[in-house]
């Protein structure tokens, strides 16, 4: 799967491990935060992914589908666990994000297989850059944690593969998944941006008062970077972008 190409350099934090980092209070809130909206991001596409194989075409569709949801859901599980040994509460870490990501997918409700595959490999991988650009600013216990659970679990190949024999079958496809994937880039993005705006850690962590070393000037960089990767996706599906 493709990722951005430059992500900012790692802080002084990122030297350093949980147990140094989480003696300042604001890190370990913005932490904590980060947990929460991941673990709730990876149980819905568990819920979603179940759901979407009810669309696909094939009973190997169906398998793949239902192969990626149990992925998300042990991914799930990790961030739950990590969440209880830091001694915070799953549910409470996760609630903040509740309504933001439950509007998000209902926003962007496929209508059938293919828009359903669209949106797991673009909908989902911009969601993931945004959280790998954030984890180069953890230290690294957490940073690892969260870019074991952002690797990918078959999404890219399997959705591409798929994607470009129904445009090959059916050009006339491409231009309805084009306009679909535009779609899901502008609503991802505005849900990214609302959640950091909403969370006063995250917000903090970004522009550089938890992690020295970031401004506001590459909150901007990062944004152009995951459009970037976006771009390139696109061309891998045989999208205009």
């Amino acid at each position: 799967m493709e990722t951005p190409d430059t992500a900012a350099a790692p802080t002084t934090i990122a030297a350093r491990n949980w147990a140094d980092s989480s003696a300042d209070p604001r890190y370990r809130d913005a932490v904590v935060d980060l947990l929460g909206a991941l673990a709730y991001g990876e149980l819905v596409a568990f819920e979603r992914l179940a759901e979407d194989a009810k669309l696909a075409p094939t009973l190997k569709g169906k398998a793949e589908l239902a192969n990626m949801a149990t992925a998300e859901f042990h991914h799930f599980e990790q961030l739950r666990d990590r969440l209880f040994a830091i001694d915070a509460v799953p549910e409470e870490a996760m609630q903040p994000f509740a309504t933001a990501l439950d509007a998000f997918h209902q926003q962007t409700a496929p209508s059938d297989w293919l828009e359903g595959l669209v949106k797991a490999y673009v909908g989902d991988s911009i969601a993931s850059d945004f959280y790998r650009e954030v984890a180069v600013r953890l230290d690294s216990d957490t940073r690892d944690l969260v870019l074991t659970v952002l690797a990918d679990t078959g999404h890219a190949h399997f959705a591409v593969e798929n994607v470009r024999a129904a445009i090959e079958a059916d050009p006339r496809v491409g231009g309805r998944l084009a306009l679909w994937a535009r779609r899901l880039m502008g609503e991802a993005l505005s849900q990214a941006q609302r959640v950091v705006a909403e969370r006063d850690a995250l917000s903090t962590m970004l522009v550089g008062g938890v992690a020295d070393g970031f401004d506001l000037a590459e909150v901007g960089r990062m944004f152009s970077r995951i459009t970037e990767a976006h771009t390139k996706r696109m061309a891998a599906l045989g999208l205009a972008s």
